[in-house]
């Protein structure tokens, strides 16, 4: 996702509390221009006023407790009623100024609708504007058609524009969420892979010498010559199985560095981050190749374990490596095992490592290899 949820959740919400504000701050400013036009009193106009702020001023509350979820209808929700109510029933609802005040209606209607479900929505907002709409044409005498019309519109189009603002945050959440899950897969098969490499090798010598071992020290008092040879099969166990780690090990060191850039490609897109490779090692040693192959999978182990990239950028040229991300924000951890043990590794073999955030914000992981 190339938006965090934190902040994508931020954008949707503040957005919607400004275009509240701008409402609120349009009706009092309509209110008291009709006081100066002597249309409004300015004891209806204070208390009207005094409605305003209460209804605008729980509506960013009512959001923020419903756009993570469905909850039941609150106290708040009720009270944000009465102030809208309250609010159209002191103010006139003709002129130009009556469209403004009206715009409550719709908002409540649309906080209400993040509350309810859809078809309780939908009865709820046909009772609201027949209400309002019978009560305009009452106190007005407009024609009772085009009154009707305009105060549907009005509601039906803030109550699925919160619906959609809803939705979206919650499509940004579920995507981020499935990128994570797809990240900690991608972490969770390397590591059964390792291990099902070791029990295959190790699971049945060792049960072997085990069970040899047991056998060797129970014939020690009876038969010496026995338990000798059964001892010496141990041995021989022993150094048949230190060889085949030794040779498995060695597997893993010397990893292929295209295999290992094709696959830290295929985990980063599968967790929701563009990978953008470009290599070029066919003058690198062997040796070479298997350092910057091992800094590879480091690197992107770290960007999967540890950051929130949409972007890493893989670059190799003249034996350095450079892995740059847009995931780190804040403070990085300290370096784990996995990042100290490669420094280790390339330090042996004359190489230099280095891993930190840049001025732009990103981090760079960079190891240099002899060539």
């Amino acid at each position: 996702m190339a938006a965090r949820p934190d902040t994508a959740r931020k954008i949707l919400i503040y957005w919607m509390d400004g275009m509240v504000v701008f409402v609120a701050i349009l009706s009092i400013v309509f209110t008291l221009a009709a006081v100066a036009e002597g249309t409004v009193p300015p004891w209806a106009a204070a208390v009207a006023i005094g409605c305003t702020f209460g209804f605008y001023g729980l509506f960013p509350f009512l959001l923020r407790d419903a756009f993570d979820s469905r909850p039941r209808p609150t106290v708040k929700l009720l009270l944000a009623a009465v102030f809208a109510a309250a609010n159209l029933a002191i103010l006139p609802l003709a002129g130009d100024a009556a469209s403004a005040w009206m715009q409550a209606e719709g908002l409540w209607l649309a906080a209400a609708a993040l509350y309810l479900r859809p078809w309780t929505t939908a009865g709820l907002t046909v009772a609201v504007v027949t209400t309002v709409a019978g009560y305009t044409v009452l106190t007005t005498g407009q024609a009772w058609q085009g009154v009707l019309l305009g105060s549907a519109v009005s509601s039906v189009t803030m109550v699925v524009t919160m619906l959609l603002w809803r939705w979206l945050w919650w499509v940004i959440r579920d995507a981020y969420n499935s990128r994570e899950a797809k990240a900690r897969l991608a972490v969770a098969e390397e590591r059964l892979r390792f291990a099902r490499d070791l029990h295959d090798l190790l699971g049945h010598s060792l049960s072997v010498i085990t069970l040899k071992s047991e056998l060797a020290a129970k014939l020690a008092t009876k038969d010496t010559g026995r338990a000798a040879a059964e001892m010496a099969e141990v041995r021989a166990l022993a150094v048949e199985s230190l060889a085949e780690v030794q040779q498995a090990v060695h597997g893993y060191q010397a990893l292929d560095l295209e295999e290992e850039l094709a696959g830290v490609r295929a985990a980063l897109e599968a967790a929701g981050a563009r990978c953008d490779i470009v290599a070029r090692a066919e003058d690198l040693s062997p040796a070479a190749k298997a350092l910057l192959a091992w800094a590879v999978r480091e690197g992107g182990t770290n960007v999967l374990k540890h950051s929130k990239a949409t972007r890493c950028a893989i670059t190799i040229h003249g034996g350095v490596l450079e892995m740059l991300n847009d995931g780190v924000h804040g403070e990085p951890a300290p370096p784990g095992n996995g990042l100290r043990g490669l420094s280790e590794r390339l330090a042996t073999a004359g190489g230099s490592f280095s891993a930190a955030p840049t001025p732009a914000g990103e981090f760079l992981l960079r190891a240099a290899v002899p060539a």
